[in-house]
């Protein structure tokens, strides 16, 4: 019996004592087999006493000698065009194919590396690389002929269509069978209007995650390598080994089948695609995973005890479920899209219908020409205005831009195509929200009946209740819904003509007007593609073909956008220096933010977990309204005589701890220039030069606070290049540092003060020391007990000062305290401010004694051109008020207890995370790859923060050796989206990154 009969083949009958016996007779070998998987062949891993290993195939006798030849030649191809793969091994009489009880055996080079069709979630990267590989096969292989390719199979998609018709009657679920062969039936209608153009070669026909061995990168991601199993070596279009190949990687997160683009993609760079092949792509891809699922039913049907088949059903079904979770007119679309190929009826286009470009003098006129008065155009987008203080939240923000409107006297308000509209967005979302609309939205007042014109010569094709259909030229339709027909299907309107009505109505009216393309039209009335209002960003490029932008034709200024990332990029690499850091591998454009939310310019929200600078939230009223409301009055320098200096700098001092000492405030713009005025303070006070700095530090980027960054992540150089007047002591991280464990405060205080012994018998008297009161650098680690006030009386015992950096840790962010240096119970004699102080604004400053402060005239005097202004002092106001009266103190203690709450779960969980460190608002999540010698997993954390940013969360890495999670987002963090970012860094560390 053939394969073909039987729509699937009963493995030999060949057990692994068999193996065993081959391997010695045939082979020489003395080896333990252990069986792996195969749907027709059976596979044998082959051990040795030595720890050497090989693989042992039997053959399924349906496969002849030809067959096998062929292969051995497409290896030898392989090799010569570079491509891994794993030779055949002779036996004992130097034949590559053996014999034995009537099977064919052949022995293959073990490949060395993980199996990739269990591993889950495959990065962009990685989804790209088996694109390449599978050009990189089609390449190798287009020169080969040989008489055993010529061969006919169940697997050669030329015939994917009967296969699945022939074995659909094994698939028990009928409802399952009957989207199987409706799916099948869609696509190779789609496919036989191309299939005579599509170029015939030899190909691998099996280049799947099943049949590739992965290896580790440098990014600790699982990489293709080497190609494994020619079983299914033929002659096949050339499109069907990407087809198979992109099937394959739906499977590994398949409610995100778009992703597979990035393999469509990477072939096409390599191997360029035809707009045949392109076309046929994803009908070929749906009509392999009807063929897999159907197979899979078959196999277990008359292989009952193939566990390898069994394991496989769940896959394929899944693989059958995304490739057909796309409609198969726009999935074709998206690939000839991305491709930057022509759509699939790309014709003369709108010039020939005759519409005018730009905006017309009398807008809407050509629809509807009883407006009167003003037509206003809406702004939902992502940049709107109108939007503020969060309004795009609210369920009627869209109604409510409407009656605004008609409030102010317009007569129609409209909505325009192709805008993203943050009114649609979703917070808290791994995926995006359907922001993208694909037609022009009208609303007018309520009132009595409009009456609707044809805005161009046009033929009527379609008519109902409430919508209809024009045909404006061979290439394109207008839909319009909303309005009551007047004509029948035939009539041939004029411009100006009657053509509907808009019902009389005491509420307001919406039109929506639609370009569609007429093979888009042609799909939904074969019931192959549905026509949304709106569509989420992936989608966008298919439906900018589908449909245009119906303004000219309305007499509408055009505002149709696209996703500009990918051009802001570009301009910012030109003119950027390449120092300048910049977030992520593939950045999106941030254009939005409200409270912990940010969204990007096709309206994706992320939750910010990093943005500790915008303490009180992005887009905060208050902020705002200091903003505009100071800047219109006055805004000066400090040499001048105005309330809001003085006002500021008391609040501030009002939230030292009683009888702290300190009551001077000297303000400046940013942190790096406060760090910098404290040193110079310190050494002004003191007379001396000498500062003491902790290891893995960072303080800021002037030459001052630069001198005292130690941090290797910020400059790799950073130990060897101290000026002679930094001294740099052991840093006190209970976790990583020389001292490990509870208790370790006194040891690491002990260690600094023979330094500072250290230091004066040289002669030279320490002038500071600088900490900030809680690790920030190494990700939020809480100095180990008593440290800081042991180390702040020996520092002051040898006649120096005690400077808190409290750029990042200060401001509320501890939850328990307004300070970081109060969880250690300490005062310090200079304290550093800037980031939250702000929220965004540039602000910095350095609150100390008047005594400390007073030396500083002795260097003549003190100015900043813009620190203290009145502006930034309204600003640091506004900022104040808003931590009181919305409790954003309180708020950092218990979501970030909440928080941290969940991490620690998480590390009962997942064996790569350790050690969770921070109070409040400023956590981190260690990553490690063994928690006993604590080596960091730093490409592991590196590669999760790109996952997490797909799944709708912003977080990043810190410490020397960037493996920690930085986890510091606006006080404002919801219990809510904390719950949020725990469960998708769990699904991260489940899934893969």
């Amino acid at each position: 019996m053939s394969e073909q009969t039987t729509g699937g083949l009963i493995r030999p009958a060949v057990t692994e004592a068999d193996a065993e016996r081959i391997a010695r007779e045939l082979y020489g070998l003395s080896a333990v087999a252990s069986e792996l998987g195969s749907n027709q062949d059976r596979n044998f891993l082959l051990e040795e006493a030595d720890g050497s290993r090989s693989v042992l195939r039997i053959d399924n006798p349906i496969f002849g000698d030809a067959a096998r030849d062929g292969q051995h030649a497409a290896l030898e191809a392989y090799r010569a065009a570079g491509v891994a793969v794993a030779s055949v091994l002779p036996g004992l009489n130097g034949a590559l194919t053996q014999r034995y009880d009537g099977f064919a055996v052949r022995r293959s080079e073990f490949a060395p590396g993980e199996a990739m069709v269990d591993h889950g979630y495959f990065a962009p990267v990685v989804l790209a690389e088996f694109g390449a590989l599978a050009a990189a096969s089609v390449r190798a292989l287009e020169g080969l002929s040989h008489p055993g390719l010529d061969r006919a199979h169940m697997w050669d998609m030329r015939v994917a269509h009967a296969e699945t018709l022939k074995l659909a009657g094994s698939i028990r679920d009928h409802a399952l069978r009957a989207r199987v062969l409706a799916a099948a039936q869609g696509a190779q209608h789609e496919l036989a209007q191309v299939a005579d153009a599509l170029p015939v070669q030899a190909i691998h026909g099996d280049l799947t995650d099943d049949n590739v061995m992965g290896r580790r990168g440098e990014d600790a991601r699982l990489h293709p390598h080497t190609v494994l199993d020619l079983g299914d070596l033929a002659y096949g279009w050339r499109v069907a080994e990407l087809a198979v190949t992109v099937a394959s990687m739906l499977h590994h997160e398949p409610a995100r089948p778009l992703r597979a683009l990035e393999t469509i993609a990477a072939f096409h760079s390599a191997a360029p695609l035809s707009a045949a092949e392109a076309r046929a792509l994803w009908p070929l891809i749906v009509l392999r995973a009807t063929v897999l699922v159907a197979s899979g039913w078959r196999q277990l049907e008359i292989d009952g005890d193939n566990a390898y088949a069994r394991d496989r059903v769940a896959g394929e079904q899944a693989i059958f479920e995304a490739a057909s979770a796309v409609q198969l007119a726009e999935a074709t679309e998206l690939v000839l899209a991305r491709l930057d190929l022509p759509g699939r009826a790309a014709g003369a286009g709108l010039a020939a219908v005759g519409i005018p470009s730009g905006a017309a003098a009398s807008p809407l006129k050509s629809l509807l020409p009883g407006l009167a008065g003003e037509v206003q155009i809406l702004d939902p987008g992502v940049e709107s205005e109108c939007l503020d203080a969060g309004k795009w939240m609210a369920a009627d923000a869209e109604s409510r831009l409407v009656t605004g409107a008609f409030a102010t006297g317009a007569h129609a308000a409209v909505f325009p195509y192709g805008v993203y509209r943050l009114t649609r967005t979703v917070v808290d979302s791994v995926d995006s929200a359907a922001t993208w609309p694909t037609a022009a939205e009208i609303w007018v007042p309520g009132g009595a009946a409009l009456e609707v014109t044809a805005p161009v010569n046009a033929h009527v094709t379609g008519v109902s209740s409430e919508s209809m259909t024009l045909e404006l030229g061979a290439d394109w339709h207008l839909r319009l819904t909303g309005v009551q027909p007047s004509v029948a299907v035939g009539t041939q309107s004029h411009a100006g003509a009657r053509i509907a009505a808009v019902a009389e109505s005491g509420q307001p009216r919406a039109i929506t007007a639609r370009l569609l393309r007429t093979d888009a039209l042609a799909a939904e009335a074969a019931g192959q593609l549905v026509l949304p209002m709106h569509v989420d960003p992936d989608r966008v490029p298919a439906w900018q073909r589908f449909t245009h932008d119906p303004a000219p034709l309305l007499g509408l200024p055009p505002l149709a956008q696209r996703d500009e990332a990918v051009d802001e990029q570009r301009r910012r690499e030109h003119i950027f220096a390449s120092a300048q850091e910049r977030y992520y591998e593939r950045p999106m454009q941030i254009e939005r933010g409200w409270r912990h939310h940010l969204v990007d310019t096709t309206g994706r929200a992320y939750i910010d977990m990093v943005n500790n600078v915008t303490g009180i939230g992005h887009g905060h009223p208050g902020v705002a309204d200091a903003v505009n409301r100071q800047i219109r009055i006055l805004n000066t320098n400090s040499r001048f005589l105005y309330r809001e200096l003085a006002e500021y700098s008391e609040r501030l001092l009002a939230l030292l701890p009683k009888n702290s000492g300190l009551d001077t405030v000297l303000l400046v713009n940013s942190g790096s220039e406060a760090v910098d005025l404290a040193l110079r303070l310190a050494q002004a006070a003191t007379g001396r030069k000498v500062v003491v700095a902790l290891r893995e530090a960072y303080h800021g980027w002037t030459m001052a606070s630069d001198a005292v960054t130690t941090s290797a992540y910020d400059n790799p150089f950073a130990l060897q290049n101290r000026p002679e007047w930094v001294h740099v002591s052991d840093v006190p991280n209970r976790f990583r540092g020389t001292h490990r464990g509870e208790g370790t405060g006194p040891s690491y205080a002990a260690d600094l003060g023979d330094d500072l012994r250290a230091l004066a018998e040289e002669g030279r008297d320490i002038a500071a020391f600088i900490c900030e009161s809680v690790l920030g650098n190494a990700g939020g680690v809480l100095l180990p007990e008593g440290y800081l006030a042991d180390v702040y009386g020996r520092v002051r015992a040898a006649g120096g000062l005690c400077i808190a950096d409290e750029v990042q840790v200060g401001f509320g962010r501890m939850g328990s305290s307004f300070w970081g240096f109060e969880q250690s119970g300490v005062v310090p004699d200079i304290v550093t401010i800037a980031k939250p102080m702000g929220n965004g604004f540039p602000i910095g400053g350095v609150i100390t004694s008047k005594r400390v402060a007073d030396a500083l005239a002795t260097q003549g005097q003190f100015f900043s051109s813009a620190g203290g202004n009145p502006l930034s002092c309204r600003v640091g106001i506004a900022v104040l008020d808003a931590m009181r009266d919305e409790g954003l103190q309180e708020n950092a203690r218990v979501v970030g207890g909440r928080l941290a709450a969940g991490f620690r779960a998480l590390a009962e969980k997942h064996q790569i995370v350790g050690p969770i460190h921070g109070e409040g608002l400023y956590l981190g999540v260690e990553l490690v790859r063994d928690r006993e010698t604590l080596e960091p997993a730093t490409q592991e954390a590196a590669a999760t923060c790109e996952r997490l940013r797909e799944l709708g969360v912003i977080v990043l890495t810190t410490s020397e050796r960037s493996n920690v999670l930085k986890v510091k987002p606006p006080l404002t963090l919801s219990a809510e989206s904390a719950d949020f970012v725990v469960a998708a860094l769990d699904r991260v560390l489940t899934e893969g990154w």
